[in-house]
């Protein structure tokens, strides 16, 4: 490398949803980022449809969070329908105060959302954004990241970055010029996705919530989309071609139990097969995987974006803090074993889900549904999707047993100068401790990193729904140890605990 070669700190490869939102991070922790894309637009028909808080959280964090809000509704109720149309399972949201400040689960519309994403990235200083670039190879070194990319015309040129994420999607060139391999996590089924805006004739035909039909016959989803947007995934009979269900004509068809031509117009329609895939390994010296480009999932929980902001999420504050010689090279080896755990045990209970709804053998479904029924006693009450979340399991947390270790810490609203305001947008969002009891905050001075120190109570942390104090009444402790992604380090009840989880801290960064 010559001595005008710039290197950047890293270079993030895609700028869809989970690229731009890596570069935006990146760049919001003052590095200095390259991002590349093949495609120069936004693609103008949505595939994701569902977010949920922790997402939202991240767009705050961006600075993003209010223009994205016209573009967002809350998630409706999911109802599933057993082999006799009966009600056997609601899906719904917790009950207010929501505990990140924002709607647990949400509907969006992809392509503004996406605009508004890479309109952010493209107003950074120090973020480089170049379109219809494609990558051609990758060769690493001791120093850094050597990637060949090709410009529209053919012209061929070399970028250099200490580190790489891969955001380029399922098919993922980066990942495979890196060595990595996608582990199948047993789930391969033919659906049909049709994406529709329905008129005023049509609304009044479809239900008012979102609706799983659990019917053996032809499993299908209805999902409640924003305004007049309804999304159906449909399966794929035996026998079927999945390119005919896929024409206007094929998914009129299948429609036709709910619209006709008439009450909508078609937005979007595709066949797929949905998979389970997980990268092998999440790291190949100094390239990262993340987003589609590192797992892939049925969509029957709404999450296959959710996991790709997760992923840079975790990954953007960890180069920072090691590129900043705050932390060792170590740090980023939690990056894998935190996302990959979480990723498959996520997965794993989404395809559980998908194989509940689409059960086939019609003897079975009925056992389904009795079984479920019987569950709940006859009364089908609603169950939280956030329900459905896992904690971390690896990587940087305590190493003690704890209920609250690897979950997310809530986000309560403060009074700040006689307004309310989210603690992220007070606090910032880099490490901090979170006392129930600020006796304990002369002991933050033993802290190995740097701390934003919060006690319940006092003039800078009064709440005004309670949501903090009833964190930790269910915890049963004193302070908590948040890490800049809002994952709950550790808990203490006392000064020795917080020193034990201080030094344990210091050790593994």
């Amino acid at each position: 490398m010559s001595a005008q070669e710039k290197i950047h700190d890293v270079a993030v490869i895609g700028f869809g949803p989970s690229g731009a939102v890596a570069a935006g991070l990146l760049g919001g922790y003052g590095l200095s980022t390259y991002v590349c894309d093949r495609s120069r637009e936004v693609y103008d028909k949505p595939r994701a449809i569902a977010l949920d808080h922790e997402i939202m959280r991240v767009f705050q964090q961006l600075g993003v969070v209010d223009a994205i809000a016209p573009y967002t509704e809350p998630f409706t109720d999911s109802c599933y329908y057993g082999v006799e149309g009966q009600l056997i399972r609601r899906m719904s949201t917790v009950a207010p105060p929501y505990p990140m400040g924002y709607v647990p689960s949400i509907v969006f519309t992809q392509p503004p959302v996406e605009g508004i994403l890479r309109e952010h990235v493209r107003g950074l200083a120090n973020v480089k954004v170049e379109l219809s670039v494609t990558l051609a190879g990758l060769t690493q070194d001791a120093q850094g990241v050597t990637l060949q990319v090709k410009e529209e015309d053919g012209t061929a040129r070399s970028i250099r970055a200490r580190y790489v994420i891969a955001c380029d999607g399922a098919s993922s060139t980066t990942r495979e010029l890196a060595g990595i391999s996608l582990q199948d996590l047993g789930f391969d089924e033919p659906w049909l996705v049709v994406d529709v805006r329905v008129n005023d004739k049509g609304l009044a035909k479809l239900p008012n919530v979102s609706v799983q039909y659990c019917e053996p016959s032809r499993p299908s989803s209805f999902i409640m989309g924003p305004g007049n947007h309804r999304r159906w995934e449909i399966s794929i009979n035996q026998g079927e071609d999945p390119r005919e269900v896929a024409t206007p004509e094929g998914a009129w068809k299948l429609l036709s139990r709910w619209i006709t031509p008439d009450d909508a117009e078609l937005w979007r329609q595709a066949s797929y097969r949905f998979h389970a895939l997980v990268a092998d390994k999440w790291r190949a010296g100094r390239v990262f995987v993340a987003g589609d480009a590192a797992h892939q999932q049925p969509p029957f929980l709404g999450q296959g974006m959710c996991q790709g902001v997760r992923d840079v999420s975790n990954l953007a504050w960890k180069l920072a803090a090691v590129l900043k010689g705050a932390a060792s090279e170590a740090l980023l080896d939690t990056y894998g074993p935190e996302r990959k755990g979480h990723v498959t045990e996520l997965t794993t209970r989404i395809k559980h889900v998908g194989q509940m709804i689409g059960e086939r053998d019609e003897q079975q479904a009925r056992e389904r549904d009795a079984r479920l029924l019987e569950e709940c006693g006859g009364e089908v009450k609603p169950i939280p999707r956030q329900n459905v979340q896992p904690a971390l399991a690896a990587g940087l947390i305590t190493a003690q047993a704890q209920v609250a270790r690897g979950t997310l810490f809530p986000q309560p609203w403060l009074l700040r100068a006689g307004e309310a305001v989210r603690m992220d947008q007070a606090a910032g969002t880099g490490w901090r401790l979170v006392l129930k009891d600020a006796a304990l905050q002369a002991n933050a001075v033993d802290a190995p990193v740097s701390l934003t120190v919060l006690a319940l109570g006092s003039a800078d942390c009064t709440e005004t729904e309670g949501v903090l104090a009833a964190w930790f009444a269910q915890q049963q402790c004193a302070a908590a140890l948040v890490r800049p992604d809002h994952y709950v380090y550790g808990v203490a009840n006392d000064a020795a605990q917080l020193k034990d989880l201080f030094t344990q801290l210091r050790s593994q960064l």
